[in-house]
């Protein structure tokens, strides 16, 4: 049994696909509605991991299992509990301009340019910036934006 240092126990709920938000979402719902008696402390939707909710709880498995027959879109709870360590990688923010790198071809999906290609031409990793030329422009202008403000559609550009 996997327990941290204030009594509370690790799980791991495996929902539908592409539903962890709504079983989140519907976790906290039962809570506040008092829907369940059963004690969550905390919830964690990764976004690496697709079909998996984690859940901070200081009651027992049972209890847990109990709370999951009530969640729609909510499957089982796996037999085995997790360690805070084994998911702390998970509570991290990535950086947004992870993965990004010079010559990756993005699509702008916010500001005055959405939905413009361009070329990365300069990665800030410390502002979480770069720098883009689009791909259609006569005259190449560098601009400037928030690495989140960008979708990666292809790496392999030289």
């Amino acid at each position: 049994m996997t327990e941290s240092k204030f009594g509370n126990h690790y799980y791991i709920l495996k929902t539908t696909s592409k539903h962890e938000r709504t079983v989140a979402d519907n976790i906290r719902e039962a809570i506040e509605n008092n829907m369940t008696d059963v004690v969550v402390t905390a919830v964690v939707v990764p976004e690496d991991i697709k079909g998996y909710v984690f859940v901070e709880s200081p009651e027992e498995h049972a209890r847990i299992e109990e709370l999951v027959e009530s969640i729609a879109h909510a499957r089982i709870v796996l037999k085995n509990e997790t360690s805070l360590e084994e998911i702390k990688h998970f509570l991290v923010p990535k950086p947004a301009v992870s993965g990004i790198d010079e010559g990756t071809i993005v699509e702008l999906i916010a500001g005055p340019f959405k939905g413009e290609k361009a070329v990365v031409k300069r990665v800030d990793h410390t502002k979480e910036e770069i720098t883009v030329e689009l791909y259609e422009s006569i005259v190449p202008i560098p601009i400037t934006i928030r690495g989140d403000n960008v979708r990666v559609i292809d790496r392999n550009q030289d």
